[in-house]
This record gives C-alpha cells, structure tokens and sequence, in this order.
C-alpha cells in the first residue's frame, strides 16, 4: 500500500472554528519516502455568521504582505472543500493529514470537513471509505521525538533553515505546507 502524506498550514481570522473563519489553507502531498508529489492552495470566503479576532486582527495589521495572500480571489468554502477532497482522493493510496503542530491546523480542517462534507477529519475503522485513514500527525512531536528536542524548542524559529527547504515562514498557507513538507521529507530521509 501507498502512503501519503497530507502536510497542511491553516490560516484564519480568530482562534475558533465556526465562531472565526479559515481564511486559507495549503496542502503539499509528500510519498512516504520524503518526496513532494503535488500542491494544493486555496483562498476561501469568510463563513457569513463568523466574526474577526482582534488580537488575531492586529498581527494581519502587522503583515499586511500577508494578509493580502490570504484575503485575494477567496472563493466559496463548500467549493473549496470539496476541491480539496478530491485532489486528496486522486493520490489514491493511504493519505495521513499531518500539520505543524496538528493541534491548531486539524481542528480547522476537520470543522471545514464536517460542516461541508459531513465528515470529520478522523475517522474510526466502522468508516471504509474515509479520506483519511489514520490519526492525524503531529510533525512538531515527530520531530521532537526523533531529534531528541525538547518539544518548545521545536518551533520554525528554531530550525536550521534546510530542515525547511531554504523556504521563508511567511504566513502564507503555500509557503508555510511547502516548508512543513520538506521538514517532513528531512524527517523521513534521515531516520
């Protein structure tokens, strides 16, 4: 069997799903030997009953380069989400989400999921025809598990710069799965 992982950055306008909106969201598919297979980036419209943060507001006020990413030519989230399980779906094989850190990118994945699609991020065995078939990946605990790190020092601020593939952390949802999956593509390479 094929695996693959789905390596993804969230970016939204406040700390709750539902109560706040996703703004955008990235995906970059990584083979199970470390290799990136494909892409996935979508702007999505603000969900009309959310409201906006304002301590998550006044840090887009201070990346204006990067509100600008996450706010331009969103489109609906019904339409979003269902693009994005099919390019998940087209892979074939085993997906597995993984995120960095899963604690905040999973909820919001998995709150787009049920609200447009039904169905949650995680899935027990009873579901045959789940997107994704295993608990999603902590890749923070990944790599604190297999560097030995202490787990607070495992932050992008922390990383030699290749773990990431020489990407810049930009707070933009592509950037910031395009860093993430070479960080995961490292992890696999050198076990």
């Amino acid at each position: 069997m094929t695996y693959i992982y789905i390596v993804t950055d969230c970016e939204f306008d406040g700390p709750i799903p539902g109560r706040h909106s996703m703004l955008s969201f990235a995906s970059v598919a990584v083979s199970q030997t470390g290799e990136i297979l494909g892409e996935f980036e979508a702007v999505l419209e603000p969900l009309e009953e959310a409201g906006r943060d304002p301590a998550t507001m006044d840090f887009w006020r201070r990346h204006p380069e990067a509100w600008a990413a996450v706010t331009e030519n969103a489109q609906a989230p019904e339409a979003v989400i269902m693009q994005f399980v099919a390019w998940v779906k087209a892979f074939g094989g085993e997906p597995i989400f993984a995120a960095h850190p899963v604690s905040l990118d999973g909820p919001w994945i998995d709150y787009y999921l049920k609200r447009f699609t039904g169905r949650p991020l995680f899935e027990g065995p009873w579901i045959s025809d789940r997107l994704f078939r295993y608990a999603p990946l902590c890749l923070m605990s990944m790599l604190s598990g297999k560097t030995g790190r202490a787990f607070w020092n495992c932050d992008v601020v922390h990383y030699p710069s290749e773990w990431l593939g020489d990407i810049e952390h930009t707070h933009r949802a592509i950037d910031d799965a395009r860093g993430y999956g070479n960080l995961l593509g490292f992890l696999i390479r050198h076990q």
